[in-house]
């Protein structure tokens, strides 16, 4: 019989306030809901790179960019990242901010199981029966959810799509998760600058023409972006990888109980039955990881006196 594994407190609570802060994102966003999104993610690409470059000069100096860049797949793999992680946000603050916070939060409950599909037809990935059961149930959740609606639920595949495969591009390159982020940033934010400064051209900014508690909203959500980014990094390197994988639920929980209870959007029987279709799919996937794990981690005479 083996021990638990020891959580560190420091990593736990590094990681608990990542999904707290990404959970609880939609009722920041949606104070910025008079802003047009497009310019929202463009204040946000900008504040975040400046939040972030400067974090990095500070723990690692001025050779922190050369050192991550190292490598020839590395800069073309995170310019595509970049455009991916774009349209992620982009949509993300347009679902929050056009009152479609449940969609939203059907989309990062989706995208456990978009990974497990992703590591079958382009990694050459294995199910087991149990998983294949959680993504056909999954796939019927969604299925249902477009015949009694008319139409796909279109934001929720979106989102779970573009972050599904933004991660697997970032899993190509070795690159840790706050320097990839600083150099994506950098990518962005020409333009995000070229937009914002056109915007205030033409006339259409709201930075420094409204109200100063808007423009204080619009800074502090760059670093918001990136805080929650860097205490997941923390985090996981010292809590064990199951226990990362039940908190990774929480963010999305707490979305939609946002958008239900503090938001007022409504939540349908119809929605519920296809949500309840991904619940049981993700209960089935982490209990089958769950099962897995223990017994690899049980001594190797437990494992084959199991198997006999």
């Amino acid at each position: 019989m083996t021990s638990a594994p020891i959580v560190d407190r420091r990593g736990l609570a590094a990681a608990l306030f990542a999904f707290l802060l990404w959970g609880l994102f939609p009722l920041y966003w949606a104070l910025l809901k008079r802003v047009p999104a497009l310019e929202i993610i463009s204040h946000r690409v900008v504040w975040c790179g400046l939040f972030v470059v400067a974090y990095l000069l500070w723990r690692d100096g001025s050779g922190w960019l050369r050192a991550s860049l190292r490598g020839r797949r590395v800069l073309p793999t995170l310019m595509l990242s970049s455009v991916l992680i774009s349209v992620n946000w982009g949509l993300y603050i347009w679902a929050v901010t056009h009152g479609r916070v449940v969609d939203a939060s059907l989309g990062y409950f989706i995208n456990p199981l978009v990974n497990v599909m992703i590591g079958v037809l382009l990694l050459g990935e294995r199910l087991n029966r149990a998983q294949w059961l959680a993504v056909a149930i999954a796939a019927l959740g969604v299925l249902w959810l477009t015949v009694q609606l008319g139409a796909p639920p279109w934001i929720a595949l979106s989102l779970a799509f573009s972050f599904a495969f933004y991660g697997l591009l970032r899993k190509q390159v070795a690159v840790e998760s706050v320097p990839g982020l600083g150099i994506e940033s950098l990518l962005l934010s020409a333009p995000a600058l070229a937009f914002l400064l056109w915007s205030e051209w033409s006339g259409h900014a709201h930075f420094g023409h409204q109200a100063l508690s808007l423009d204080l909203l619009l800074i502090v959500g760059g670093a918001l972006t990136a805080l929650p980014l860097i205490g997941f990094a923390y985090g996981a390197r010292r809590i064990p990888y199951s226990l990362v994988g039940i908190l990774q639920y929480l963010a999305p929980t707490l979305q939609l109980l946002a958008g239900v209870l503090v938001l007022g959007e409504s939540f349908s029987t119809t929605q519920a039955i296809g949500f309840g279709c991904i619940w049981l799919a993700l209960a089935l996937y982490a209990g089958d990881g769950w099962r897995t794990l223990r017994r690899y981690n049980q001594p190797a005479a437990q494992r084959s006196t199991a198997s006999d």
